[in-house]
């Protein structure tokens, strides 16, 4: 049987609804939510995470993944797409240090880790992806301010905000697009996206610190997740293969399936070293996995993989 909210809305009244619907709310989760409750108390991922400030237990994968690999050195350019809540950032930022330079990019919103910049947009759009590329092409932007040269006047004063950005120089060149002058200017580009799906509507938020509803990661079915993970991991190196620099390195989250192991015949045209990991945080019934690739080729390009495809 269906109900019509809004009816029984007007009916009732704004405090007698949401107080009705607020009971039944909690009623109908409450076993979910100490299920949920019980497997966050016993992860101790999750507890690390908490102690050692870090947004969430997926930082803890990033780190035994650079742990492995020697993904990060100081100084380095670094793209996170589908940053938030923003701990992958938040590993970005400190092994980079100093003078390091870390951009998220998030369909959500969602405050970047201090030392790092946001862009708030969907990947996946082209015109999201050329303002990006128009930010990297800038290649003070991004970079904290206490660790540059020029946040210093002649008489030996700090500067303030406001005279940092005039001094900053954005005229864009006539002879040279964004896509262009972005090429080689990232060292390291991760992606976590996944792709997002509205929930049931008892989840929806309606604060207005959140005047959006939140989205999950997985749909819960297997081939749908693991096709559009295919879709997201392709366009992420699509986007690299713009932007990386050669010999840099590219990380991305999959969902296991019939088809990564063609992209990963893809992956290895264009990175010297690529394999799969599976991080210890990684929970055992996830299907998620991640290919870490070192080397980018500087003789293979958009183009010899994809055509037109991404143009």
């Amino acid at each position: 049987m269906s109900v019509d909210f809004k009816r029984v809305r007007s009916l009732f009244g704004e405090s007698l609804f949401d107080a009705i619907y607020s009971c039944q709310r909690r009623a109908a989760s409450s076993s979910s939510s100490k299920r949920w409750v019980q497997r966050k108390t016993s992860d101790v991922y999750f507890r690390d995470a908490k102690v050692k400030g870090l947004r969430s237990r997926a930082a803890f994968k990033l780190l035994e993944i650079h742990q492995n690999h020697k993904i990060f050195k100081p100084g380095q350019t670094v793209v996170d797409l589908g940053f938030a809540p923003g701990s992958w950032t938040q590993v970005a930022v400190d092994r980079t240090r100093p003078n390091g330079r870390v951009i998220g990019i998030d369909l959500l919103p969602a405050a970047p880790p201090k030392g790092a910049s946001a862009i708030q947009g969907d990947f996946l759009s082209p015109q999201i992806q050329a303002i990006i590329k128009d930010y990297l092409c800038e290649p003070d932007l991004g970079r904290p301010t206490d660790e540059r040269e020029d946040t210093v006047d002649e008489n030996g004063m700090r500067l303030g905000y406001i005279d940092i950005e005039r001094a900053i120089d954005r005229t864009p060149s006539p002879s040279t697009s964004s896509a262009q002058s972005a090429a080689d200017t990232v060292d390291v580009v991760l992606s976590d996206m996944s792709e997002p799906w509205p929930p049931i509507f008892s989840f929806w938020s309606f604060t207005l610190s959140q005047p959006f509803f939140r989205l999950m990661n997985t749909s819960g079915i297997t081939f749908r997740d693991h096709a559009t993970s295919m879709d997201l991991v392709n366009s992420a190196l699509a986007f690299a293969l713009d932007t990386l620099r050669p010999g840099g390195a590219f990380i991305c989250k999959f969902y296991a399936g019939a088809e990564d192991a063609f992209f990963e015949r893809k992956l290895r045209k264009v990175f010297d070293r690529v394999k799969r990991e599976k991080p210890a945080a990684s929970r055992s019934e996830s299907k998620e996995q991640y290919f870490v690739c070192n080397g980018r080729k500087a003789s293979v390009s958009k183009q010899d993989l994809y055509g037109d495809l991404y143009d």
